[in-house]
């Protein structure tokens, strides 16, 4: 019989969108990536074994919207697991609807030990400490709550000129990865799935300008300077319900609320002194779904004023499966169409 690479996953969905969660194989279970942090992994990974991501989220085995997450030993000590994520647009610093797809398996699978009414795990991420509280009832993870990294708005009332679209406003804020913040209607777009094919082209023309003329800068992550995210905000969105269609790079939806750009809205909205300390916060997506947030306390981020959001979601798994890469295979990397 002919060797083959086998990775062992457990596939959930948080809110609609997929993570596919690797537990075993892939030579990383054995902290083979070098790094004395999660985000040195990161960066070995970026550079040196991106097509294990393309393996896992490109099709045949993944498709055009694929996240997942890879389970790893922490590098700190005040952490129970690590993780990497990723997805079609590359390897995220953090990524919310991961986290709580990751606590769920985590905690359904039996990979950590499970207390009633609610297990605490410490996630050591690339962006920082994320702490998941899963809800547990009857042995399911019936909601998963987490405490992102510290938030903050890095640019409000901004305009870059877009080709096509000409002086369009937008803010900058960071919830574990960089959203650009844009009014759908500055656009002129509706707020309907029909209008999905547009609205995805306005997003990745204005993550090209904003990157061409005034890209994003994280002051302690390194290799988080990338705008691959456009959060498009429906009309009627106010500081307690916000709607939004999340465009991200190379050109689909988040079908989830999305965590770190929940995250990133609130932090936006506690800069224009709109949501305070302790408010519930919704944050509807493009399908529906909704995610629940409110920021617990303020802190500093390199000595940027920020917030500290919690994230309330549920997930479920949705599968196991022992994804193979045989030697013979013409596609080892998977395939965009």
């Amino acid at each position: 019989m002919r060797a083959v690479t086998v990775v062992k996953a457990v596939d959930s969905h948080t809110e609609g969108m997929p993570t596919r969660v690797v537990v075993a194989g892939a030579h990383l279970e054995h902290d083979a990536l070098p790094g004395d942090s999660m985000n040195d992994k990161r960066l070995q990974a970026i550079a040196h074994r991106d097509g294990l991501r393309q393996f896992l989220v490109n099709e045949p085995r993944g498709h055009a919207a694929m996240s997942g997450a890879i389970v790893l030993p922490p590098t700190r000590a005040d952490a129970d697991v690590g993780v990497l994520f990723l997805e079609v647009s590359g390897w995220l610093p953090m990524c919310g609807h991961g986290a709580i797809g990751v606590a769920t398996v985590l905690v359904e699978t039996g990979m950590v030990p499970v207390t009633k009414p609610v297990t605490t795990i410490r996630l050591d991420t690339p962006a920082g400490l994320v702490v998941a509280r899963v809800t547990v009832t009857g042995g399911a993870a019936t909601a998963v709550t987490i405490e992102n990294v510290p938030s903050f708005p890095e640019r409000l009332d901004a305009v870059v000129a877009v080709p096509g679209y000409g002086e369009v406003p937008y803010s900058l804020a960071f919830g574990g990865n960089h959203y650009a913040i844009v009014e759908l209607a500055a656009v002129g777009l509706p707020f309907d799935r029909s209008a999905q094919q547009p609205i995805a082209a306005a997003g990745l023309a204005i993550m090209r300008a904003i990157e061409r003329t005034d890209p994003p800068s994280h002051p302690t992550i390194a290799g988080a300077d990338t705008c691959h995210h456009v959060q498009f905000l429906a009309p009627g969105s106010t500081a307690q319900h916000s709607r939004h269609a999340m465009a991200i790079h190379p050109g689909w939806f988040d079908r989830s609320p999305c965590g770190t750009g929940t995250s990133a809205r609130m932090a936006e909205l506690w800069g224009r002194g709109l949501l305070g300390l302790h408010t519930e916060f919704v944050n509807e997506s493009f399908i529906g779904s909704r995610f629940t947030g409110r920021l617990v306390r303020t802190d500093t981020v390199g000595g940027v004023p920020a917030v500290v959001p919690e994230i309330t979601g549920r997930a479920w798994i949705t599968g196991t499966a022992d994804y193979r890469l045989d030697p013979a295979d013409p596609f080892p990397a998977g395939f965009v169409f």
